[in-house]
């Protein structure tokens, strides 16, 4: 956890545009977190939920498995 935290750049939180998905029970923050801290992937289980409004900032949304499998690849690309 140390080793996360401590490549963590704070951001400043914008909620102009808020809302951005259907269902808001607690999943918009994530949407906002992720586009504020300029990711480029959502981690998630309910892709469903999430792909309508992230495209709309060019976020990808994808499963903790399949996040993994591309980790793994990238990580036996590297590996001589």
């Amino acid at each position: 956890m140390a080793a996360f935290a401590s490549a963590v750049e704070p951001v400043e939180v914008h909620f102009l545009w808020r809302p951005q998905l259907a269902d808001d029970t607690g999943e918009q923050i994530v949407l906002e977190a992720a586009v504020n801290g300029r990711s480029k992937v959502i981690v998630t289980h309910n892709v469903r939920h999430f792909e309508p409004a992230a495209g709309q900032f060019g976020l990808e949304v994808v499963t903790p498995g399949t996040f993994l499998k591309r980790i793994n690849t990238c990580a036996r690309a590297r590996i001589p």
